[in-house]
Formats: structure tokens, C-alpha cells, sequence
């Protein structure tokens, strides 16, 4: 096989185009992660509330978007909302919306099975001080789910960044546009694909040492148990 890598980094501009797709991927998938653990928070919250109708509203919504595609709901965020609601976005902003709806639903079912992980005791126990239920659930419940949940939430993420591929399929200048952009001037399909499944597989390292590492300070607590 006539391996031919130094077709991709002997131009600058296909170089540039990797680190500006990069820096691109990793922040949307960071921003997205943040805002939809956010809309998480308030989707579990109502669920483990029995909040009335509105539980209902938040399933719903959770069990849509578990069982249909990330590419699917990219789509219908890029192409049918703006028909429906008569808008339009720049096509990174859909990408950010799609990625946040997608986020939320997963993170919101990790954290509410996290609450059940929590004695019920510890919230009787509350409730006989007199601490009100927003409290118990924001400074009892919420903390121990999220340690215990720490680890499904990262892999959620990093599972999360690797799909944001498929966001270059309505345009988007990410990690995998700019590969498929060198592909088609280079002609090296096999080199370009490998150099963005090696920078993939770095980049999820990076993410994977830096969310363990926050574990370790955040929790301390939980990781000495």
C-alpha cells in the first residue's frame, strides 16, 4: 500500500483547518455538555419531584429523544424547526441546539437513577431539622448522585463527543468537515480517515484524564470511601 501522510501535513492550510476543527469540536461538544447537564438538572428534578403533568412532559420528552438518532434530531433542529417556528440559525448554532437536547436526556436519566442510589434515610433525617425539600434535594440528594453518577456521566460525555461527527453533515466546520474537505483535494482517503481516528482517540484521552482528575478534587469525599 502506497501510504502517502505527508499529502495532509505538507500544506499549512490543511493543517490549520485540522487544529480549527478541532478547537471547534471540543468547544460545542464542552458548551453543549454544560447547557444540557443545566436542562438535565431540571428534567430529573421534575421527574424525581412528581411534579404533576410536567413529569409527564419531561418522560416524554427524555424517551423521544433516547430512541431516535443524534443525526436524526440534527436534522429536524436544522431543516424542521425553522420551518415550523420561522427562524433561522447559522448551521454551528443548530449543532449546539441539537447537541444540548441530545445531552440532556441522557444525563437526565444517569441522574435520576442516581437519586434512587441515595438512602431515604438521609432525607427523613433532613425533613426532621426542618430543611426544606429544595434544600434536601439540592444539598443532600443532588451532591451524593452526581459522585456515584460521576463515572456514567463522563463515559455519556466522551460517547457524546465522538458522534459530533455527524454535525458536519449539515455543514459545520468541525473535526470531520475539515477532514472529508482534505479527503477531497487529496485524494487519500485511507490517510485522512486514520489521522482523524488517531486525533479522535487523543482528544477523548485528554477529556478522559482531565474528568478523572476533576473527580478526585471535586469528590474527595467519595473517592477516599
Amino acid at each position: 500500500m502506497d501510504l502517502r501522510f505527508f499529502e495532509i501535513y505538507r500544506r499549512s492550510e490543511y493543517l490549520l483547518m485540522l487544529l480549527e476543527g478541532v478547537l471547534f469540536s471540543i468547544s460545542l461538544t464542552v458548551a453543549a455538555a454544560v447547557l444540557g447537564f443545566l436542562f438535565a438538572l431540571a428534567l430529573s428534578g421534575v421527574r424525581f419531584a412528581h411534579v404533576p403533568y410536567v413529569r409527564h412532559m419531561a418522560t416524554a420528552y427524555v424517551e423521544f429523544i433516547r430512541n431516535t438518532p443524534l443525526i436524526v434530531q440534527l436534522f429536524f433542529v436544522a431543516f424542521g424547526l425553522p420551518l415550523l417556528l420561522g427562524y433561522q440559525w447559522p448551521f454551528w448554532a443548530h449543532a449546539l441546539l441539537a447537541l444540548i437536547l441530545n445531552f440532556s436526556a441522557y444525563f437526565s436519566e444517569i441522574l435520576r437513577a442516581g437519586y434512587g442510589t441515595v438512602q431515604s434515610g438521609q432525607s427523613e433525617a433532613a425533613a426532621a431539622l426542618g430543611l426544606s425539600r429544595v434544600l434536601i434535594f439540592f444539598k443532600i440528594i443532588l451532591p451524593q448522585a452526581v459522585a456515584k453518577m460521576y463515572p456514567s456521566l463522563s463515559s455519556q460525555f466522551i460517547f457524546l463527543f465522538l458522534t459530533t461527527g455527524v454535525i458536519s453533515e449539515i455543514g459545520v466546520n468541525d473535526l470531520t468537515q475539515a477532514g472529508k474537505f482534505i479527503d477531497s483535494r487529496t485524494f487519500r482517503t485511507f490517510e485522512v480517515y486514520f489521522t482523524l481516528t488517531a486525533i479522535y482517540i487523543l482528544i477523548s484521552l485528554g477529556f478522559k484524564t482531565i474528568l478523572s482528575l476533576a473527580q478526585r478534587r471535586l469528590f474527595r469525599w467519595q473517592v477516599a470511601r
